[in-house]
């Protein structure tokens, strides 16, 4: 049995509370239905402006009316330090989510992205902090590898950032490294590397690719590829995700104040990628099969390629992702096909 499995099931009979940011999100509302899932108390904190409340809604779906019983939501903003506060209190885990993704919006709206990924990532640790909370484990990006173009990606080697957002995602890390550093305050950050799966949202100008690309096909519209498709990315579907954080929510103390790599640790390419979603979506849509993407301009601000050493989470947390990119785009694909 791996290391997740025996602590969701020491879990299960000492329940804890968790703090979730970003709950109505798609990585919080996947993190929310676990939990609950395994009989923990969760608090949640959201302001919609990004999270969705149908998300909530189908976690609900998805408990029993005791599980959900163990929910508490608070709409609130992590911009607001006393809304931080009143969070953490009584909580022994906060996971934090909350923040404005998307390279291209942080590039149209620097202001904003700083606002919610810095302000608001610095008022929830001190609230954390003076909260006494036993762990803090936070969302990192892989965009803070910048212009480094060794692969694969390894935690201690980065380079210049490539757009707001990914400093902002940097700044994290030194916020954290500095509470470590000044009041003892230890954090776990989590590095992303693009992650999907059930409930990420496909609408709007900044939806990630996968969820466009599945809604674009299920819709029989076109879908457009930045350049010429040989980008790659090290994609990563969402139960892994959620496992990483759990586990390094349970971390041992040599384990803390560093950050993950999350991946699967497999490259693939977006034009292999198309190929994956349309195989998908043809079982569900079986006029899709002549399907070809439109390819546009590359995008300002993204890197080449991508992929992640994802060794040290599995030495020091004990993280073994269960899902590579085709298992999860067939369990993706059912979810955009039955909901979209």
């Amino acid at each position: 049995m791996s290391r997740y499995h025996q602590l969701l099931q020491h879990l299960e009979t000492h329940p804890r509370t968790w703090l979730i940011t970003g709950v109505a999100g798609f990585i919080g509302s996947n993190l929310l239905q676990t939990l609950l899932a395994h009989g923990q108390r969760v608090v949640g904190l959201d302001n919609f402006m990004t999270g969705h409340q149908h998300n909530l809604d189908m976690v609900e779906k998805l408990s029993t009316p005791g599980q959900w019983e163990n929910f508490r939501f608070i709409r609130g903003d992590i911009r607001d330090p006393e809304t931080c506060l009143r969070a953490c209190e009584g909580v022994d885990h906060v996971l934090h989510e909350a923040a404005l993704g998307s390279v291209p919006r942080s590039i149209d709206d620097p202001l904003l992205t700083n606002s919610c990924n810095i302000d608001g990532f610095l008022n929830m640790l001190v609230a954390a902090r003076d909260g006494k909370v036993k762990s803090f484990v936070y969302a990192a990006s892989s965009s803070t590898y910048g212009d480094e173009k060794t692969l694969p990606k390894r935690e201690d080697v980065i380079g210049k950032p490539l757009s707001p957002y990914a400093v902002t995602k940097y700044v994290n890390e030194l916020y954290a490294d500095v509470f470590a550093r000044s009041y003892g305050f230890t954090t776990i950050g989590l590095r992303y590397f693009n992650v999907f799966g059930q409930r990420q949202d496909p609408c709007g100008a900044y939806a990630a690719v996968i969820p466009q690309w599945f809604a674009a096909l299920l819709q029989g519209k076109p879908v457009h590829i930045n350049g010429d498709g040989e980008t790659s990315r090290d994609f990563c579907y969402i139960d892994n995700v959620v496992q990483a954080n759990i586990l390094a929510s349970c971390a041992e103390d040599a384990a803390r104040n560093l950050v993950y790599n999350v991946a699967f640790g497999e490259r693939t390419t977006l034009n292999e990628l198309f190929l994956l979603i349309r195989d998908e979506v043809v079982r569900h849509k079986p006029e899709a099969v002549g399907s070809q993407p439109v390819h546009r301009d590359f995008r300002a601000g993204d890197v080449r390629h991508s992929l992640a050493d994802i060794s040290r989470a599995q030495t020091l947390l004990g993280y073994q992702p269960a899902y590579d990119v085709r298992q999860g785009l067939r369990l993706a694909g059912d979810w955009y096909a039955a909901n979209l």
